[in-house]
Order: structure tokens, then sequence, then C-alpha cells
């Protein structure tokens, strides 16, 4: 059964525009940034193994395009996550799918999902996959600081009338548990020393609705194995 939750599952037509093409810098390194999983995948033959990759490569190009209860059905995830975040501050801990949604949903109302990756490294096993890799996401003034997830929501009115933007690159090391090719959490680690902020033009920042358009002709890639 459906967790309430999750149960209004926007429907994710089939592209029949034609693909949009990367306009910057930005946006060629977002439409590419699984490339390096799908190397993996190619080089994968055990069916496990390549489920999961699959999983993951499908969860992260569905986030990014603000269509997270898609990536919490069933099929894809348990029916009770657990999300262990570690970035700059206090930790940020997510303990059921009531709580994950609602991150997500708290991210998605903001249009601070976008963000993309680097070169990926990686090593997967039946109990799921670890790696490293830069992150880069862009960043309102307003929340720019140690924990940026952490800090949603705290902050005054004249905070967010700052309509400044930033370009923040850091890596992170990860950890996502499986359960029969279906993930349980993500625990995340940020390496802080890596950081690195840069200062950008609104009109450089990628949208949400610009990433569903950059990504809706490469998420069905790879369909899902049951």
């Amino acid at each position: 059964m459906t967790h309430p939750a999750i149960a209004d599952v926007p429907v994710r037509e089939i592209p029949t525009a034609p693909i949009a093409l990367p306009a910057t810098e930005f946006e060629h390194e977002f439409v590419h940034m699984m490339d390096d999983i799908d190397d993996i995948i190619e080089a994968t033959t055990n069916p496990l193994h390549r489920k999961i990759l699959i999983n993951y490569r499908r969860h992260g190009l569905l986030e990014v395009s603000g269509y997270y209860q898609e990536l919490l059905q069933p099929n894809m995830t348990v029916e009770h996550p657990h999300y262990r975040i570690f970035e700059g501050g206090p930790a940020t801990i997510l303990d059921g799918m009531e709580q994950v949604a609602e991150f997500y949903k708290t991210l998605a109302d903001m249009d601070m999902l976008v963000m993309w990756t680097g070169t990926q490294k990686m090593a997967v096993s039946d109990w799921g996959f670890a790696g490293e890799a830069e992150f880069s996401q862009f960043v309102p003034g307003h929340l720019l600081g140690d924990d940026v997830f952490g800090s949603l929501g705290e902050q005054s009115a004249a905070e967010q009338n700052d309509d400044s933007w930033f370009l923040v690159r850091r890596k992170l090391a990860f950890f996502w548990p499986y359960e029969d090719g279906r993930m349980i959490g993500e625990h995340v680690y940020e390496d802080s020393l890596s950081k690195v902020v840069t200062p950008v033009s609104k009109e450089q920042v990628i949208t949400g609705a610009r990433a569903r358009d950059l990504l809706a002709h490469v998420i069905d890639k790879y369909e899902l194995p049951a």
C-alpha cells in the first residue's frame, strides 16, 4: 500500500517535444551528470548490482527534476526509508516516509532540488553502494551557510529578499543501503574542506522547470528492472 505522503504522483508524460539542448556550461554538466554511472551500468553483469545502479541513476534524475513522489514509490524505495545527512552543522536525520517526503516537498516548494554530480567513483555490492563525487548546487544568498538543508525555513523576511545567487561545489561521500534492489536510505557525508562558493548571476541558475526539460529524454534511458 502506498503511503499517503506520496499518494499523489504527478503524471510524467512521455516527452514529445524536441530534446532541450544545454545552453550553458552548467547545463552541459547537469545533463551529463550520470555519464559515469552509465559506463558502470554497461560494464555490470550481476543482475542485482545492475538493478541497484539503475535505481540510483533513476532516483537521482527524478529527484533533481522534481518528481520526488515517483522515486519514493514501492518499486524503488522501501516503505520506511531512513536518511542521514551530515553537512556542516548538526546532522539532518529523516526517519520514515512522512519525514523523507516532507523534506523533498520543502525543497521542491523552494525550487531547491536542482543539483548535479561531477566525476563519480562508486563500488556496488549486494548491500547497496558507496562512493564519492563532487556535487554542485545553486544556492540563494539567504540560504548560504554551513548547513543548507538544516536551515530551511529559518530565514527572516529581510534575508529572504536577498536576490543574490551562488554556486556551491563540494565533495560528498555517500553510502546507500538497499534491500532486494530497493533503496533503504541515504547516508551522506560532506568534505567541508572541499567546498568552493562562487557568485553567479540569476540568469545562470537552472530552475526546476528547466531541469525537467533538460532531463526529459534522459531519465528513461534504462528501464527499472522488476
